[in-house]
């Protein structure tokens, strides 16, 4: 059954856990070189795959004690919130490798293959493992995720240089652990209480 209050919780965690990561500049910069609607298409494809492994690793979880994977999923979001809090800049100026010509395919596949190998074991396909485990709802956590994710890559390639001039990267970083540490402590408490 389809919960809206869950799809909105694993979009607006893992659309602000996302956002500060190198996806959002990396959509930029293909979106610069680009037709817009090619890189979106590979990179929604890209995490589509990403978000059914997560959704499938978490719902393998879900078949442990209840106490002991709110417990495990409790510690992997504080794990998350320090690494969003203790992150250091990447060097934010890697030469991303595009195909030298515009046909869909090429310029799809290039933004498939970029994301596929970029993101996989990232912090937001953890996160969206935690969260199917921690719902036991695989379907609107999945909607969510994948939501959250494709609207993260939308704003890359249109125009994720401007909306970093008006929201600073630190304050989404910081909302997105504050979320993660709340999720966290809900859980932990979830797995201790009678």
């Amino acid at each position: 059954m389809l919960s809206f209050t869950i799809m909105a919780i694993a979009f607006g965690v893992v659309f602000l856990a996302e956002l500060p990561d190198k996806t959002a500049l990396a959509g930029l910069m293909l979106g610069t070189r680009y037709k817009a609607s090619y890189v979106f298409a590979g990179v929604a494809a890209a995490f589509a795959v990403h978000v059914a492994l997560a959704i499938a690793a978490g719902s393998v979880l879900t078949l442990l004690p209840h106490r002991l994977v709110q417990a495990v999923v409790g510690v992997l979001f504080l794990a998350g919130a320090a690494m969003l809090l203790l992150k250091k800049d990447d060097g934010d100026d890697e030469e991303i490798k595009a195909p030298a010509d515009q046909s869909f395919w090429k310029v799809s596949g290039a933004g498939f293959m970029l994301i596929l190998v970029a993101e996989f074991g990232d912090l937001t396909q953890i996160m969206t493992a935690n969260l199917a485990a921690r719902y036991d709802n695989p379907v609107s956590v999945g909607i969510g995720a994948v939501l959250a994710l494709w609207a993260v890559a939308g704003l890359g390639i249109v125009g994720g240089r401007t909306l970093m001039k008006y929201v600073p990267l630190r304050l989404i970083t910081r909302i997105a652990a504050c979320l993660m540490i709340a999720l966290a402590c809900f859980s932990l408490y979830e797995a201790i209480a009678p």
